[in-house]
């Protein structure tokens, strides 16, 4: 997403010029291009698919709503398979349709993981639960904070359930980093994604991710932090950007690697 005015082709391509080695897809344009036809590409390139986004939005107002849900779940569940990634992002879901309830919406993603864990682990897929920042609450996401996705994915084995760490979403929580160790030992932490915060905030928010080192993230301490809880897995960069959109791809994908070596490696 961070470069998506490229075409998958592009994308490999770009990375292979730079040496990337992996890269996390979305499923829009996977399914665009074709599931099988963008595992071969990938293969091909000689890319590892580090994760596959998003799985979630489990909530709804009523059981019909829910179990369409589920059913989307298990196609990503089976895209995921068919990528070769083992790390499945989820989404959560915000308030259903008219309700307060909080509480409710999040034991209905706790309910969805039951349904949904043991399927993801028979084809060798882990789900991998991301807070998002309280201001996504509402409408896309009633898990705010890592001890919240914690509890969540401590119903399951390590192997089956984790979270993402994305400083983004939780650079703000004073209690994130004792939650971050408690997930190292645990070994529940599957991805760990990077993204500066800049203000002013667009409307509609979304699109407010920063460039690495244009924002307010201490981002080489945070790298620091996922490997002192034990992490060797892949980092991602994930920034919804307009303004990163409108340039040419490859040189964002140039400066993105330029930025990591500056401020997080």
């Amino acid at each position: 997403m961070t470069v998506r005015q490229l075409s998958l082709p592009e994308l490999a391509a770009v990375c292979g010029r730079l040496g990337v080695r992996g890269v996390g897809l979305w499923r829009e344009p996977v399914r665009s291009y074709g599931v099988r036809a963008a595992a071969e590409l990938m293969r091909s390139a000689g890319l590892t698919v580090t994760s596959l986004c998003r799985g979630g939005f489990f909530t709804a107002a009523d059981r019909r709503g829910r179990d369409r849900a589920l059913d989307d779940n298990r196609a990503a569940v089976d895209e995921a398979a068919a990528l070769g990634t083992e790390t499945l992002v989820l989404v959560s879901g915000g308030l259903p349709e008219g309700s307060r309830d909080l509480a409710g919406a999040r034991e209905q993603v706790a309910d969805a993981l039951g349904a949904l864990a043991p399927y993801a682990a028979e084809r060798g897929v882990r789900l991998a639960i991301e807070p998002l920042h309280p201001m996504y609450a509402a409408d896309r996401c009633v898990i705010s904070t890592l001890h919240q996705a914690l509890d969540l994915a401590g119903r399951f084995p390590p192997s089956w359930v984790g979270v993402v760490v994305d400083t983004y979403h939780v650079w703000w929580d004073e209690s994130a980093p004792r939650a971050v160790a408690d997930a190292g030992e645990q070994g529940r932490i599957h991805s760990f994604q990077l993204a500066d915060w800049i203000t002013p905030l667009p409307a509609g928010v979304l699109t407010g991710r920063g460039q690495l080192g244009d924002g307010s993230i201490e981002l080489r301490r945070w790298r620091e932090r996922i490997e002192e809880a034990g992490y060797r897995g892949p980092v991602e960069v994930e920034l919804f950007n307009e303004a990163l959109w409108a340039r040419d791809g490859a040189e964002v994908v140039a400066e993105t690697l330029h930025r990591f070596q500056e401020h997080v490696w």
